[in-house]
């Protein structure tokens, strides 16, 4: 169609898009701080083209969709990084719990060639302290009725520490397994959201792919979140529906949790493993706060329970040999164990305390040989093997010295993956962002537009009145 009515309706179509075209701009400042949001414009296409009298010519433009512009490279990129310091963050926040737990104050000092860790004498540290430091008094006053009642009250002190320090610590692992199945919880819930997003994105894209962008945008905040909790990877479908499959990593592949609208079993925590898909398989995680709670419980932190038990085993051993060698029935200064069993006989009184082996008032070579264990250093090597290596404030110092190394360690890793994450983010923004200067600018060549086009119909309207007007 050519002439005035041609023109006429090829400039409502333009108007139309112009109109759009606002209305998108509009909505990009709107959400211009809503970190979910990617950067939305209109799509124009040619409505045709016709032969007239002066030859083929288009019958204008119009409005055909509204695309998001987005980079799925970029977006997989943000949910890896944004999974590993999710990772990363947990690890951090569970060794901080474990070092409070301690009752330790562990600081670290580093520098371009090496990296210390240094506990002060505060907990088991002074703990283990006093009690030995008491018996060397006990030895050189044996008869001393205060010393006899401090060394009980000192030997209870240690007891207790040990049994208190390991019951923090068992509270802490309880606290994160507590803590990796609620995220497991919460990841479940994500996974059946994101596969309701993906039965209404198809639905709606049907006959018009790319064209649910409120959806999508968000899908993708469902899934970045879901991989706060586990690391996942997602691949878009190629029927071209628009919607996707969710994946993580099993211990011998890929395991599904999502493909369109169906979800695949659920994500559980049993014992030290993760499981989901259907039939349950069990997943090998490299990132999110599942994997680093589980990584903290049953790594660092348990390692520090297993060498307060090897400790508090040595010290029942040692001291039980040196001061009941000839192994009387009930003769033990300990009994129990291990740290949470770790207990001064209840024969131990400040009346009872054996000095010696002679009898004689004023003896103290049991004493002595108590007293030496202080210094003594021990070998998981020898024959037979000790439980620890080194004195007993070495290897505890060593043992917390590790826990202390590891935070600082995982510190690092927090700081350095923070900035990779915030740099992936910012490439991104760079093409799925809004920028408010870019928005304003296309506002005002929008309205441009929209004036021109009605200025143009003005001027239709006026030449039809003429038209109009000479034929009458």
């Amino acid at each position: 169609m050519s002439g005035l009515f041609g023109q006429l309706s090829s400039n409502v179509n333009a108007l139309t898009a112009a109109s759009r075209s606002i209305e998108t701009a509009g909505r990009n400042l709107a959400n211009i701080d809503n970190t979910g949001y990617a950067r939305q414009r209109v799509v124009y296409g040619n409505r045709g083209t016709v032969q007239t009298d002066l030859g083929a010519q288009s019958t204008g433009v119009e409005a055909i969709g509204i695309e998001q512009l987005r980079d799925s490279l970029m977006d997989k990129q943000v949910v890896r990084e944004t999974s590993t310091l999710a990772s990363y963050t947990g690890e951090q926040s569970a060794y901080q719990r474990a070092q409070a737990a301690l009752g330790e104050s562990i600081s670290s000092t580093s520098s371009t060639s090496s990296s210390t860790s240094s506990t002060t004498t505060s907990g088991i540290s002074k703990a283990i302290g006093n009690f030995f430091n008491t018996f060397q008094s006990f030895a050189a006053s044996p008869t001393d009725a205060g010393e006899r009642q401090t060394l009980v009250q000192y030997a209870g002190v240690l007891t207790d520490t040990l049994n208190s320090t390991d019951a923090s610590l068992t509270q802490v692992q309880t606290d994160l397994t507590t803590q990796a199945s609620s995220d497991a919880a919460s990841a479940n819930n994500l996974i059946s959201q994101i596969a309701n997003l993906n039965s209404q994105i198809g639905r709606f894209e049907i006959n018009a792919p790319g064209s649910a962008v409120d959806l999508r945008d968000e899908r993708e905040a469902k899934i970045e979140a879901l991989s706060k909790f586990m690391s996942i990877e997602t691949q878009a479908d190629t029927d071209g529906s628009g919607e996707v499959s969710v994946f993580t990593q099993g211990a011998s592949g890929p395991v599904q949790l999502v493909n369109k609208a169906n979800t695949f079993g659920s994500v559980a925590v049993s014992g030290t493993t993760v499981t989901a898909g259907s039939p349950a398989t069990v997943l090998a995680l490299t990132g999110g706060s599942i994997h680093g709670a589980l990584t903290a419980r049953d790594g660092a932190i348990q390692d520090m329970r297993d060498s307060l038990s090897a400790l508090s085993s040595q010290l029942i051993t040692s001291v039980n040999a040196a001061y009941n060698p000839s192994a009387a029935a009930g003769g033990n200064f300990f009994i129990g164990t291990n740290a949470s069993t770790i207990r001064v006989n209840t024969s131990i009184t400040p009346t009872s305390l054996v000095s010696a082996s002679t009898g004689v008032a004023g003896d103290n070579d049991i004493a002595k040989a108590v007293a030496a264990l202080a210094n003594k250093v021990f070998s998981t090597t020898g024959a037979p093997a000790d439980a620890i290596d080194g004195t007993f404030s070495q290897f505890y110092s060593n043992s917390v010295t590790a826990l202390g190394q590891t935070l600082s360690t995982t510190n690092d890793k927090v700081s350095n993956q923070t900035t990779i994450a915030n740099l992936v983010s910012s490439q991104r923004d760079s093409v799925s962002g809004v920028s408010m200067d870019e928005e304003v600018t296309d506002l005002v060549k929008y309205q441009r537009a929209f004036q021109a086009s009605s200025r143009v119909i003005q001027i239709i309207d006026q030449l039809l009145q003429t038209v109009v007007s000479l034929g009458t």
